[in-house]
């Protein structure tokens, strides 16, 4: 049995300590918000924080994040950054097919908490690493702007 700490609360979990985190979060917590993409850490879909840095769920196993705390999709709004990030996503319309949206907002609040006023190159070098089939890559920079108040609405 393992203790983990995730958005704020403490809760147990009986799996290996190989399992990856995403499968830990998803199919023995029902935490669902984070979504499986490729498997391989490539696309970002999986995307939640360990201590507030950005890591892929699907390669992350469950024996990393013990002792650390882990946010999730469904608990990043409870951050200033994180609620800044969502209220911005939803002015500016980001979404289009959605799929990839909670690992989106997950990388851009990691960038937004520590990088507060984010250049384009710095924005775009935080976000490479999470894949949009939609195309929104305009839109998502654009509201990381408006969260840090680089932009308006």
């Amino acid at each position: 049995m393992a203790s983990l700490q995730i958005n704020g609360k403490s809760m147990n979990v009986d799996a290996p300590g190989d399992t990856p985190l995403l499968w830990v979060l998803r199919d023995h917590l029902g935490l669902t918000g984070t979504k499986f993409g490729c498997g391989g850490a490539h696309c970002g879909a999986c995307t939640i924080h360990l201590d507030g840095t950005p890591v892929r769920g699907c390669q992350t196993p469950l024996s990393a994040a013990l002792g650390k705390k882990i946010t999730t999709i469904e608990g990043i709004g409870t951050t200033r950054v994180g609620k800044a990030v969502q209220n911005a996503w939803l002015a500016i319309g980001v979404p289009q097919c959605g799929y990839c949206q909670a690992g989106q907002i997950m990388s851009a609040a990691a960038l937004l908490a520590s990088n507060p006023k984010p250049s384009d190159a710095e924005i775009d070098g935080a976000m490479s690493g999470n894949l949009c089939r939609c195309g929104t890559y305009t839109r998502i920079r654009s509201a990381i702007k408006v969260a840090a108040g680089i932009k308006e609405a």
